[in-house]
């Protein structure tokens, strides 16, 4: 007879490991509820942004890969700024063939960033390309610093 290697997943209850199972376990399904394959069909999860001031704007670099620009929302209320993507579940394909994978699922992702100036709410410029959002905000003039004469 042949030897044969079975696949097994490694037991974490032994006393050489520092975690019991559980704690293996709620650590397991976090991260696939992070990475999306949780079981809700709705979850939030967060993305990369870098913030940047340069010439007197706010630039915001928001990663959205996968999304179009009719799914990206983008709010300034009092300072703070809000980019939402959503894919719609009526935009899924729902097919009446065998799935033998289906990670592609329903996504909804959202950060809120408090701006560390005051910027012009009426002159934002947002673009969406190769899956990246580029915001740039403009300085109001409060903001921007000025040369004070002193007597």
């Amino acid at each position: 007879m042949l030897p044969t290697t079975l696949l097994r997943r490694p037991r974490f209850d032994t006393p050489m490991v520092p975690f019991p199972r559980d704690m293996v376990d709620m650590f397991e399904n976090m991260m696939e509820t992070w990475r999306g394959n949780g079981s809700s069909g709705e979850e939030t999860a967060a993305y990369p942004c870098d913030i940047r001031e340069e010439d007197g704007h706010i630039c915001v670099d928001a990663e959205l890969p996968g999304f179009t620009k009719e799914e990206v929302k983008v709010t300034l209320d009092k300072g703070i700024l809000n980019i939402t993507a959503e894919h719609s579940e009526s935009q899924q394909k729902k097919d009446n063939g065998k799935n033998y994978l289906q990670e592609r699922r329903y996504q909804r992702i959202q950060r809120a960033f408090t701006l560390p100036a005051p910027v012009n709410e009426s002159k934002v410029q947002a673009n969406l390309k190769d899956g990246v959002l580029h915001l740039t905000l403009e300085k109001s003039e409060e903001s921007k610093a000025h040369q004070i004469d002193v007597k």
